[in-house]
């Protein structure tokens, strides 16, 4: 898989390495192992997926943008089966994952439970609302996507930090954006289409 992605132009040797690290076929129901290391997105059940390999990489090395250590703490919004918040865990000094699916947040602590990443926070609420007690945050990654940056996103994200989420643009397709908050202000620069689930409000 690693393999794969340095051929699709992953360069970010943290990301790979990262990625090699986190076994992908924990995080999928027993059903689709075989499938693991596929460059595809699968069900995760709740109408959610994991996004395919290519996707987390190529988020996560727009995050990174160059850092050469380990990034400060990062907001997560949409942990989903864990899978990312796990490879997060390689680049990033703490991770903050929420989640608005109850029975998606479950399936992360148990998935998480055996990796024990002392780094790693699972909480349970509208991601929507980010998490402003562990602001601010030097990164923030979305796994869902809306019209629009939620305000309290960009509140949340510290000086010199970096926002990179899917959204929605103005033909109804979603592109990843990357939005970078400087002193002079906030900059947002849209990427390639992508295809994420929704982002929605409010907890179930």
């Amino acid at each position: 898989m690693v393999a794969k992605l340095a051929a699709q132009g992953v360069s970010d040797a943290q990301v790979l390495a990262a990625m090699g690290a986190v076994e992908r076929h924990r995080f999928v129901d027993t059903a689709l192992v075989n499938q693991a290391y596929e460059d595809t997105s699968l069900p995760i059940g709740l109408g959610q997926t994991i996004s395919k390999p290519n996707v987390v990489a190529r988020m996560l090395e727009l995050l990174r943008h160059g850092v050469t250590g380990k990034l400060g703490r990062v907001l997560e919004i949409g942990t989903g089966c864990g899978y990312q918040a796990a490879v997060l865990s390689h680049l990033a000094k703490e991770v903050y994952s929420i989640e608005r699916l109850r029975g998606l947040h479950d399936k992360a602590r148990e998935n998480l439970r055996t990796l024990r990443l002392p780094n790693v926070h699972l909480l349970f609420g509208d991601g929507m609302m980010g998490y402003a007690k562990g602001a601010p945050y030097a990164a923030i990654i979305a796994a869902a996507g809306g019209e629009a940056i939620p305000a309290a996103w960009i509140e949340q994200l510290a000086v010199g930090g970096r926002l990179v989420a899917p959204m929605q643009t103005a033909s109804g397709a979603q592109a990843l954006v990357v939005v970078d908050k400087t002193p002079q202000g906030v900059k947002q620069t849209l990427l390639e289409a992508v295809h994420f689930v929704p982002l929605k409000s409010g907890t179930s």
